[in-house]
């Protein structure tokens, strides 16, 4: 029931740290894959690993309409209609970036809600439309919408104090999180909208991953999740691939949280 031959799956944000693994095991489970991200071809993407012909890289802006279509008709051209849609494609803040970014949220830039917005919530938004919408009359599909603990739970600020200690005060920026919880409704809205026309929309929401983080980091994070860690990056392909077959043939509308328990103090 997880085997995936015969599919064809399109994943954006490909050649991140999560999207490349995610192509990883659709393949291993026997799905075409169509990789799309604003850069498939950099030397450090993960994608570079395969030459498989059932792997195709395109160069996709999700925040553009016309550049999905153009990408869609290269996917109809080699593979055939998608029946699996990952929306992974998004943008962080994450501890490094600079402080215009990540300090108060009075002083939180407004283009940098805009852009945050546009990439996150108005790509995922967009990707439904065009390739969700090839779905319809085409014997259904799965679509599976990435979002975050931060899109269910409000960040807790005490994570990154430390930050302010070093002379560099940090805090999780307010779009992010606003982003992916709006990713929440939008997959319930699309699991009725769709559900006569047999395609699943479900909301994988995801707990952070180990990335060579600093010390301090890990530590104050670690000890707010009671198994004690962040995720590898391969810990979310086993609910990639059970929400892309048809192990969860009647499941839509939901969200599946994977966050070592992080949710639940």
């Amino acid at each position: 029931m997880f085997d995936l031959e015969g599919k064809i799956a399109v994943v954006t944000g490909a050649a991140g740290q999560l999207g490349s693994q995610y192509v990883k095991a659709l393949l291993n489970a026997g799905a075409c894959v169509a990789a799309f991200d604003i850069d498939p071809d950099k030397p450090e993407s993960g994608l570079m690993y395969s030459e498989s012909k059932r792997l195709i890289r395109v160069k996709v802006d999700v925040t553009r309409k016309s550049e999905i279509q153009v990408a869609l008709t290269e996917v109809l051209q080699r593979f055939g209609s998608p029946n699996i849609l990952i929306n992974n494609a998004a943008i962080d803040a994450p501890p490094i970036s600079t402080e215009q970014e990540t300090g108060p949220f009075e002083d939180y830039p407004e283009s940098s809600w805009q852009m945050m917005m546009d990439v996150n919530l108005k790509g995922v938004f967009l990707c439904c439309q065009v390739i969700g919408g090839t779905m319809v009359g085409a014997n259904g599909g799965s679509i599976i919408n990435i979002a975050s603990i931060y899109g269910i739970l409000s960040p807790d600020q005490r994570i990154y104090e430390y930050k302010a200690k070093d002379g560099k005060p940090f805090y999780k920026p307010v779009a992010y999180c606003v982003t992916k919880s709006g990713i929440l409704n939008l997959t319930r809205y699309l699991a009725t909208y769709w559900a006569e026309q047999q395609i699943r929309v479900n909301t994988l929401i995801l707990g952070g991953v180990y990335d060579n983080q600093d010390d301090k980091f890990l530590r104050n994070y670690s000890a707010k999740v009671p198994l004690g860690r962040m995720a590898r990056v391969d810990e979310y392909n086993g609910a990639i691939i059970f929400l892309a077959s048809d192990a969860s043939s009647y499941m839509t509308g939901a969200s599946l949280v994977i966050d070592g328990g992080f949710s639940c103090w």
